[in-house]
Formats: structure tokens, C-alpha cells, sequence
């Protein structure tokens, strides 16, 4: 069954050296960091080749890098995945050389932060890998990495998943060691953390045409956003991710809590199955969706970290009752009144969709005391919200009518007292 994995490795190592040169010229453009901290972060694996075979007994995944990839592997439960945590690495062969297939239903793999990356593969039931190395190539173009999987009991897979060892469960000491913050702010200056949805290894939604991945289409607004009010006296916005790294939603809330925010707007750029609804929408948190579009867009939003490989830490529900209690109390009302001064901003500027104020429980809007949005800008399935996205006239113009959305929202509350 894997002989055709041998022989597609011959195949793939001529691939190498182009694969290497496009992505060489990509990480040095917009991916190195100007002073790495490691090696692999100045100068990251390449991964340029990948093969799946196998069926719903055994899977086997094979991955071709430049040089020897050191690794690590995780069992995580409720769904069952496998979990590989690499150095930096840049993915340079085509996805659907990794489609999942066999024991494997979906695979996804990216960067985390600027010193590594990640393999998350949810499996269809419990699953084991019987064999995980590293294997020098026989042509001598690098190594690659070979991983073989096989179907296990229950039982056994939550063995696995107690008695392993993970060194990756601080993520809040992780996170605050390390926070963006305004520049220069000011006492009385007024804070707002602006959020670009998904990133690294959470691609997002994808383009209907371009196939552009949502990660990007945030970022870049995220960008146009800030910049535009910096530019407002008395007002100092930063970014929660400055470029393709990976947060989860609980780092993302402690970024903006952290650098006492006032507002905490997160940008996103959905696909939806009906492809003619196009249009804003503003999204505020609530316990109770407000209808079956929020409720959808509020639980694929919240699979963010289990899509990451995450592990899912629960708060004991008396504690969640207690937060929820003080999100809706102290900063509902607050999201509220920016929510409908963003859409007094796009009317008769920029297309909504119907309702385009709605509810539900996004995770990501739960901090306590930081007034909080979710904007979709548009809709990455619709073939004319998709240009619009990728306009660079039309994110200036999305930004400053955010932006006057902001100071309206912002003399309102001064002059309230607030």
C-alpha cells in the first residue's frame, strides 16, 4: 500500500529546489521577522512535498522537508486529533497533496508564532500513530517525515491522552510575556484593540474566485484600520496580531484587557452556503443567538482553537455564569450603542445584509469589561463582496467610516460621564 509513496518521493524532491526559490521570496518579503530569536525563525524549515495514502484501517502521511525537522506529537480529545508541533516551517506544496483521506477527515497545518508550527489531524474515531520518524531522503534532498496511523480502541486512545506529556499548557504566561501595545499612549488617550480573525494555522474562509484566505483579508483591513485612527488625536489603536501567527480566542481577549482597551473590534470575512447574500454585518455577544445565521457564524468562529489544535480548558459553570453575568452587564450596552453607530456609518455607503445587527455567543467578545464588536466586512463566497475585499480604495473608505464611527462613539460616552 505505501510503495507509492516511495516512488512519488522522487517526483517530489525535483519540485524541491523551484519550491524552495518561490518560497524563499516569499518569506523574505513578508514572513522573516527583522530580528529572529532562533534559527529556524531567521531560517525555516521547508516543507515541499506531501503524499497520503492508506484507508480507514491505516493512514500513512508523508512529508518532505529541506533539512531535518525536529518534532513532537500530541493526542488531544473531544474531537480525537493527532497534534504535531514543528520548529518554523514555510508549507510550499500544494494542499490538496495532503487531502484528508483515510483515517484522517480533515488536515490542517500553518504557522503558530514566529519559532513554530503545526500539524492538526482529526481523525474519524480514536486513532494512534504506530510510527512517527524522521527518515533522510534516499536522493539526499533533505529528509522527510513519516507518519504512520492506525485505528485503536476508546479505551486506549484516552490512555494515551492521560499519560502523555505536553509542555504547551501555559498559554497565558505565554501571551502576556510578549503583548502588542499602543505606541506612545497617553494618559486619557483612548484604546482600542483591533482584531484580525484567524491567522496561521487558522486560515479562515476561502475566496470563491481567488481563493484568498480570510486570515489575509483581516490582517490587511486590521492594518488600514489602525492606521487610520492613529491618525485621530486622542486616540491610540493597536493591532492584536501584527502578521500570520496564530491566537487563540482567549489570548486575543487578554491582548486587548491587558492594554486596558476601551473597544475591541474584531474584523472577519465569512463564506456562507447561499452565495447571493452579500453585505456588513455587525455582530454584539449574547447568550441566546438572535437567529440561525448568528448561531452558525458563532460556532464555526468558536472552533478556531480546536482547529489550531487547542486544548479545551473549561471554566467550572459557576465561574462562566459569573463572567457571562458581568460581560452582559457592564459592557453590553457599550457594544450595543458602537454596533449601531458603525452601521449609521455604512448607511447608503456600504451594503448590508438584512438585520445586519445581530447576536450570539461569540467567545471571542466575552471580555468583561472591553466593549466589544464582530464585524463581518463581507462575505468571502459572494463572488462581489469578494472584489470589494480585495480593494484597496474600499478598505481605505471601510476604515474611515469606522473610524467615524469610533470618535461618535467616543464623544457619547464622554459626554455620558464614561
Amino acid at each position: 500500500m505505501f510503495k507509492r509513496a516511495r516512488i512519488a518521493a522522487k517526483s517530489a524532491a525535483r519540485r524541491s529546489t523551484f519550491a524552495r526559490r518561490v518560497l524563499a521570496a516569499l518569506l523574505t518579503a513578508s514572513l522573516l521577522p527583522a530580528a529572529a530569536s532562533s534559527v529556524e525563525a531567521r531560517d525555516p524549515l521547508l516543507a515541499y512535498g506531501a503524499r497520503i495514502v492508506g484507508d480507514d484501517a491505516r493512514t500513512r502521511i508523508v512529508i518532505d522537508f529541506d533539512r531535518e525537522p525536529r518534532f513532537s506529537v500530541h493526542y488531544i480529545a473531544n474531537p480525537e486529533r493527532i497534534v504535531v508541533d514543528l520548529p518554523a516551517t514555510a508549507f510550499g506544496f500544494p494542499a490538496k497533496d495532503l487531502a484528508a483521506r483515510g483515517l484522517f477527515k480533515d488536515i490542517r497545518y500553518g504557522k503558530m508564532d514566529e519559532e513554530s508550527a503545526r500539524i492538526v489531524l482529526t481523525t474519524a474515531g480514536p486513532v494512534k500513530l504506530a510510527l512517527a520518524k524522521v527518515q533522510a531522503d534516499e536522493t539526499g534532498n533533505g529528509h522527510r517525515l513519516v507518519l504512520d496511523a492506525e485505528m485503536i480502541d476508546k479505551k486506549a486512545f484516552v490512555e494515551l491522552v492521560k499519560t502523555q506529556s505536553w509542555s504547551d499548557r501555559s498559554e497565558g504566561a505565554r501571551t502576556t510575556s510578549a503583548i502588542p501595545a499602543p505606541q506612545k499612549a497617553a494618559p486619557g488617550d483612548f484604546i482600542i484593540a483591533v482584531d484580525a480573525g484567524h491567522g496561521g494555522i487558522d486560515t479562515g474562509a476561502i475566496g470563491v474566485d481567488t481563493k484568498t484566505e480570510e486570515k489575509q483579508v483581516t490582517l490587511a483591513f486590521a492594518k488600514a484600520l489602525t492606521d487610520r485612527l492613529n491618525k485621530e488625536p486622542g486616540i491610540k489603536a493597536f493591532l492584536t496580531r501584527e502578521d500570520d501567527e496564530f491566537l487563540s480566542l482567549s489570548q486575543r481577549v487578554l491582548i486587548a484587557r491587558q492594554n486596558h482597551a476601551g473597544l475591541f473590534i474584531s474584523l472577519h470575512a465569512d463564506t456562507l452556503k447561499q452565495k447571493d447574500i452579500r453585505g456588513a454585518t455587525v455582530y454584539t455577544i449574547s447568550d441566546k443567538a438572535s437567529d440561525k445565521l448568528a448561531a452558525d457564524l458563532a460556532e464555526r468562529e468558536n472552533l478556531s482553537d480546536q482547529i489550531a489544535g487547542k486544548e479545551t480548558v473549561a471554566e467550572p459553570p459557576e465561574v462562566a455564569d459569573i463572567l457571562l453575568d458581568l460581560t452582559r452587564r457592564e459592557t453590553q450596552a457599550f457594544s450595543i450603542s458602537l454596533a449601531e453607530s458603525v452601521l449609521n456609518s455604512f448607511k447608503d455607503q456600504v451594503s448590508t445584509i438584512n438585520n445586519p445587527h445581530r447576536h450570539a455567543g461569540f467567545r471571542v467578545l466575552q471580555a468583561p469589561d472591553v466593549p466589544s464588536i464582530l464585524l463581518e466586512i463581507g462575505f468571502l463566497s459572494n463572488a462581489e463582496d469578494e472584489k470589494l475585499l480585495l480593494d484597496e480604495v474600499w478598505r481605505g473608505k471601510i476604515a474611515g467610516l469606522l473610524t467615524d464611527a469610533v470618535k461618535r462613539y467616543r464623544a457619547a460616552v464622554m459626554a455620558n460621564g464614561g
